[in-house]
């Protein structure tokens, strides 16, 4: 599709989204990653992937301006339960902001690299909304339910030192070495014996794609309640005008 591009360099295919400088996503840009990362894994030319996005953000969320407004929710969710059903490793390079479901995009990542301008946010309580994207199941696995809980309810945006010291990310690097040390890391995969890689991460992983559908279920059904109260127009209007919500409780 035309918002991504593909390349591969020997074992390691890069794939970025190209909507920038705010990446947002709707269901036509998660289905074709889904369907990209499908693809690469046919066969033995692509081992691990690296999944970067142009511009300032590697993804500021949901698109909310027009383009994902005939998106069916659960449709969305189906084709991320598919990117996680994908069986080929793969490391997301965050610079920027990775809030909202873009956060949610990067913990389907096998790895994390960042840098110190980058900028995780679960901002769902800041808009009268409900976590996406599986975020009930992998945010408390990477930074503990205590964390998690902290970081669902206050939607407190973490820096990439803070990201890395919560286990957020894998590795922190300078930005201009982003990418390379994203590459890096796929490339070691790459070289390690590739049905045996497979093996180990359906091991480690065991049912997560199913526990993301079950989770995935959940969150939109608490997102279509919350969608009709005043709390959720209003932090949606608050974010566009760039100033703090007014929350009455309705």
């Amino acid at each position: 599709m035309s918002d991504l591009g593909v390349e591969l360099e020997g074992r390691v295919a890069r794939v970025e989204i190209q909507r920038g400088p705010a990446n947002f996503f709707d269901m036509g840009l998660i289905r074709g990653l889904a369907d990209t990362f499908h693809e690469l894994a046919e066969g033995d030319r692509c081992r691990a992937i690296v999944l970067c996005s142009e511009g300032k953000h590697f993804c500021a969320g949901a698109d909310f301006s027009g383009r994902g407004q005939g998106d069916a929710p659960g449709d969305l969710y189906a084709e991320a339960v598919r990117l996680f059903e994908a069986p080929l490793p793969f490391v997301a390079a965050i610079q920027g902001a990775a809030i909202g479901g873009g956060l949610g995009l990067a913990l389907a990542a096998d790895f994390r690299v960042a840098c110190a301008e980058a900028r995780f946010a679960a901002n769902f309580a800041r808009l009268g909304f409900h976590q996406g994207f599986g975020l009930s199941v992998t945010l408390p696995e990477l930074v503990g339910p205590t964390a998690a809980a902290e970081l669902l309810y206050t939607g407190r945006r973490v820096k990439g030192e803070e990201a890395l010291a919560l286990g957020l990310c894998s590795r922190l690097v300078p930005r201009e070495e982003l990418r390379e040390a994203a590459h890096a890391l796929a490339q070691e995969i790459a070289l390690s014996a590739p049905l045996a890689v497979r093996s180990i991460r359906r091991t480690l992983r065991g049912n997560l794609a199913g526990r993301i559908r079950e989770a995935t279920d959940h969150e939109q059904s608490e997102q279509d309640r919350l969608r009709k109260t005043a709390d959720f127009a209003e932090g949606v209007k608050a974010m566009a005008e760039r100033r703090e919500p007014r929350f009455e409780g309705k």
